[in-house]
């Protein structure tokens, strides 16, 4: 049987990618479609997956993690938890028709954001970082990350970016401490709905933290153009294929 293999690759590469610079989800995701579990049910139990792979990240990165400007760490910690619970009750409410259309958009509006995060970051910039933009921001993206969780991390780095942060390594370390943040809230609030299939989620989640922490320390080594090509590159592969789905 290929569904455990397939499940684990899928896991550790996720983490590795998660670490690296998001888009973890792009692979969980679209192998536990592929395996027969309905979409809703396989994003709740893929993100439930991914949860230890971004404390592992996180870790990983423990010497460069910096709060963007504009926010104190913790403040941050506060949104990503309002944020992360708003979007997992939405995704409980979601008919698994609506979230399989959705699916594709989402993921190509992620992958277009990261891919030209730097030009957005100069149009927008000048003037003294805003606390209020950042936490609008900051809010909206958690709740994203607690809906759908795919492209996640992509937008977290696109988000820090256009608030004023440059070191890539820096940006890296916080999305993982806001996505295991959101992440743990929403996998709560999914066990409580019972969305999850913890069989699937507990077997993934060792994989996943061990490819969540072999990326972080990876790609404190990687030149920055490198790990942004491979997550647009990710982001735009599984875009096409949710979209041939439909």
């Amino acid at each position: 049987m290929l569904d455990t293999p397939l499940l684990l690759t899928a896991a550790f590469v996720a983490g590795a990618l998660n670490a690296v610079a998001g888009g973890g989800s792009f692979l969980t995701l679209p192998a536990l479609v592929f395996t027969g579990v309905p979409p809703v049910v396989a994003n709740a139990t893929g993100t439930v997956a991914l949860l230890p792979g971004y404390m592992a990240g996180a870790w990983g990165f423990r010497e460069d993690t910096a709060p963007p400007p504009g926010l104190s760490m913790r403040l941050l910690v506060v949104l990503s938890l309002i944020g992360g619970a708003a979007g997992a009750a939405l995704l409980l409410v979601t008919p698994d028709a609506t979230f399989r259309r959705v699916v594709p958009w989402l993921l190509l509006a992620a992958t277009a954001l990261f891919a030209f995060g730097p030009q957005l970051r100069r149009m927008l910039a000048g003037g003294k970082p805003s606390t209020a933009r950042a936490t609008v921001g900051v809010l909206a993206v958690a709740a994203y990350g607690g809906y759908f969780n795919g492209g996640l991390g992509i937008l977290l780095l696109a988000l820090f970016g256009l608030l004023g942060q440059t070191n890539l390594n820096a940006m890296n370390g916080l999305k993982n401490w806001v996505s295991a943040l959101l992440t743990a809230i929403a996998v709560l609030i999914y066990a409580a709905g019972g969305v999850v299939l913890w069989p699937q989620a507990l077997m993934m989640m060792v994989a996943a933290t061990a490819g969540g922490y072999g990326g972080a320390r990876l790609a404190r080594k990687l030149p920055p153009a490198v790990l942004r090509l491979g997550v647009v590159a990710t982001g735009l592969a599984m875009s096409l294929v949710f979209f041939a789905r439909q």
